[in-house]
């Protein structure tokens, strides 16, 4: 039998991945169940990822650049000069409110590198390029700061279940900028 050409199959295991994660977990990744969600031979997936790292890698980089795209189409943080403090809150806010089963797959798979060595420069990419992106508006270090107050709170808020307050958050990222609002 004649190999059927198939240039979209490792996107399409990708895509698959993705799905499965987003339903089953980490946990329930594996090249089985991603050949399945993909409808293609299990041989595919070995073939095109090796292992569920490079798969786990794939999938990180797949969302983290979504992600991004997403945010520079969406000009999620506001042009610079606006009040970087309520940009922040409003960016939290709708990262998580917007479509929580997204944010808790994307997290889900940013928290994987604690585990899996091979995707913590993906993670590492994400934390660079929000700090890079903060740059726009302040220094590198408070950019970071930024950074990870921002991880910090939508994932309490996806471990909570909690929704975001935002004028709270937006007090709580004016102390780290060194705008306090009106309670500092």
């Amino acid at each position: 039998m004649a190999r059927r050409y198939d240039p979209d199959r490792r996107q399409r295991l990708i895509d698959a991945a993705i799905r499965v994660v987003g339903e089953r977990g980490i946990a329930g990744l594996s090249h089985r169940a991603v050949a399945a969600a993909a409808d293609v031979p299990l041989g595919s997936t070995t073939y095109h990822f090796a292992t569920l790292d490079d798969l786990l890698v794939a999938a990180l980089r797949q969302c983290n650049e979504a992600f991004f795209r997403e945010v520079g189409e969406r000009a999620l943080l506001g042009a610079p000069g606006a009040d970087l403090a309520a940009e922040l809150a409003r960016f939290v806010e709708e990262t998580v409110s917007r479509d929580r089963p997204r944010a808790q797959l994307e997290y889900e798979l940013y928290l994987a590198a604690v585990r899996h060595e091979a995707v913590r420069p993906v993670a590492a990419e994400w934390v660079d390029n929000m700090a890079a992106l903060l740059t726009r508006w302040t220094d590198p270090v408070t950019a970071r700061a930024l950074a990870a107050l921002t991880d910090g709170m939508c994932l309490q808020a996806l471990l909570t279940g909690r929704d975001i307050d935002r004028e709270e958050a937006r007090e709580v990222f004016a102390r780290i900028i060194g705008k306090p609002g009106r309670d500092c």
